[in-house]
């Protein structure tokens, strides 16, 4: 299968994720400025969300660009990871919502582990064919892949005693991966070289 059908199908789901955010952030009732002020926790949820789904297209983007072969077992794993980032917008709702409630970070963090989860076997199926062994050089120890669901689930058991900790958690995860990884990119180079 050509892979610029999968990129471009998982880059219009992941728009539509984020358009269904936006529209879910209601216009403030009244002309003041203290009535766009209630608003602040649904707008900060919004962009902690923003801001992971940006990650998650922009490593999903580089994953695909490492790769020169797509199976039907990278299909499914695909389908799998925007299942969890389709949950998003109703958890970033519910959460905003609520001022983040104990209960609404707990789904929240079990969306953002169950994400991560999907994303490492997209990861594992596109590395597991041979003709996509830049992706495996280029990852090496990985350990930003594998102290994220660490932290999230750190977060999930937080979010029953201390939402604050819960979201430092969700918010350290979306810090560790806001920093460009240009492991893929340096690899890509190399082999071109």
């Amino acid at each position: 299968m050509n892979k610029t059908r999968l990129e471009a199908f998982s880059d219009g789901v992941l728009a539509i994720i984020i358009t269904i955010m936006v529209l879910e952030i209601k216009v403030p009732e009244g002309d003041t400025f203290d009535a766009l002020l209630k608003l602040y926790p649904i707008f900060l949820s919004y962009v902690l969300s923003f801001i992971y789904l940006g990650i998650y297209w922009n490593n999903h983007h580089h994953m695909l660009q490492s790769a020169s072969k797509i199976n039907g077992k990278i299909l499914w794993a695909n389908l799998h990871l925007l299942f969890w980032l389709s949950l998003v917008p109703i958890t970033t709702g519910w959460m905003g919502e609520n001022h983040f409630a104990k209960a609404t970070m707990t789904l929240y963090g079990i969306v953002l582990f169950m994400a991560a989860i999907a994303y490492t076997i997209l990861q594992y199926q596109v590395t597991a064919s041979k003709e996509n062994n830049i992706l495996a050089k280029a990852l090496g120890k990985d350990i930003k892949g594998k102290i994220s669901p660490i932290l999230y689930l750190t977060g999930i058991a937080f979010s029953f005693y201390n939402g604050w900790v819960s979201g430092a958690m969700y918010i350290l995860v979306a810090l560790i991966w806001l920093v460009p990884d240009k492991r893929i990119e340096r690899t890509i180079s190399a082999e071109k070289e």
